[in-house]
């Protein structure tokens, strides 16, 4: 009797995954129009949508706000890209509000036909207005030292700190000291700077009248355009050559240098940049808030700019800028409620933020996901072991 072998069953193919796999140029597709539909959808809520559903008290707190987020980008770009601890932004911020509000004295004070603002009357200032007074009467001169004096006395700190190769701890503990000794400084000059009252009571801004609630939506809109116009242009330095240089600089500053460039001068650059935004931010704080005095820039403020981001997530612009608002709202929520532990709980956050989310809460995506990968990896090897 004869018996037939039945042939061997062929292994069963192996199940295509579910629904088709993303292709390389759907992705790259996506990734080309993400960040511009971003900056749209950026530019909607706060240009569009906020002048229309918040009253005049909320938009001008937003206002404020914002110019934090000024702030918060250019410590995203020197700290979040290049590692530079800057916590003296307070000084650059308070130069260029001081530059702002020096004009709008004087402006003020030709339109009632003096010579000498109104505070300088009351102290009875000797010898006329002071010489260093006097250029910020035009209005070209003012708007320009808004962000060049920043910018200067960053490249002037820089090139005397970077080149003698002086970073960490050390370099943020010097900027520190120099956000100290101007607010002292501005304290000491009450004659000529206001003192501790600082300046206020600002009536005009180039020819409109503050007090009219529509100027202020102006002074709303310019600072919200202001605030994406440099997120875009931050964005292209990210991209760029010179970021892929200051990220290797952050890095492995002594390999960069073994390749020929000179890491002072890439740090260099972030720095000037970094403190040109800062007082620009400043120079629109002043119209928008009313007011610009030695609390608003002394060392307690400037850790605020820097806490903003780190919450925030210091290497991403979008974190930052939402983190730089979201603790600038938490301080005026807050501190009204809670005004003797504000600032331990500020700097709390800073602790937390920097010992155990290094990326701010933009990161916590990906460290979730790299957690859940990890576990998954785990299990399967379990898995196979047994």
């Amino acid at each position: 009797m004869t018996t037939t072998s039945t042939p061997p069953t062929a292994a069963p193919a192996t199940e295509p995954p579910a629904g088709p796999p993303e292709t390389p140029f759907l992705g790259r597709f996506l990734g080309r129009f993400r960040t511009p539909a971003a900056f749209l959808l950026g530019a909607v809520l706060l240009v569009g949508v906020a002048p229309l559903v918040l009253s005049d008290f909320r938009l001008g707190l937003l206002a404020k706000y914002l110019c934090y987020g000024i702030v918060a980008v250019g410590v995203s770009l020197a700290w979040g890209r290049g590692g530079l601890l800057v916590l003296g932004q307070g000084v650059f911020f308070g130069l260029g509000g001081y530059a702002m509000a020096m004009h709008l004295k004087l402006a003020d004070a030709a339109a009632t036909g003096e010579t000498l603002p109104d505070f300088m009357l009351l102290y009875g200032t000797e010898g006329g207005l002071p010489w260093w007074w006097q250029p910020f009467a035009n209005p070209a001169f003012a708007l320009a030292m808004t962000v060049v004096l920043p910018m200067a006395v960053a490249a002037l700190l820089g090139a005397l700190v970077f080149r003698r190769r002086v970073k960490g701890a050390y370099f943020a503990i010097l900027s520190q000291a120099l956000a100290a000794a101007l607010a002292i400084w501005l304290v000491g000059q009450q004659a000529t700077t206001g003192g501790t009252n600082g300046l206020t009571g600002f009536q005009g801004f180039f020819g409109y009248d503050l007090n009219d609630p529509i100027n202020q939506r102006m002074v709303y809109v310019v600072i919200a355009v202001a605030l994406l116009l440099l997120m875009a242009a931050a964005r292209q330095l990210f991209v760029s050559r010179y970021g892929e240089l200051l990220i290797a600089v952050r890095d492995s500053e002594e390999r960069v240098r073994f390749l020929g460039y000179n890491p002072a001068n890439v740090k260099l650059v972030a720095y000037v940049v970094a403190a040109g935004m800062a007082g620009l931010a400043g120079a629109l704080f002043v119209p928008a808030v009313g007011i610009i005095s030695p609390a608003l820039i002394g060392i307690v403020p400037s850790i605020g700019f820097v806490i903003g981001a780190a919450v925030g997530g210091r290497a991403s612009l979008v974190g930052a800028v939402l983190g730089a608002i979201a603790v600038a709202w938490a301080q005026s929520t807050l501190s009204d409620a809670w005004p003797a532990g504000w600032t331990y709980l500020q700097g709390l956050l800073f602790v937390v933020a920097v010992g155990f989310l290094p990326g701010g809460l933009a990161s916590l995506r990906t460290v979730l996901r790299r957690r859940r990968t990890s576990s998954d990896r785990v299990g399967a090897t379990k898995g196979v072991t047994t």
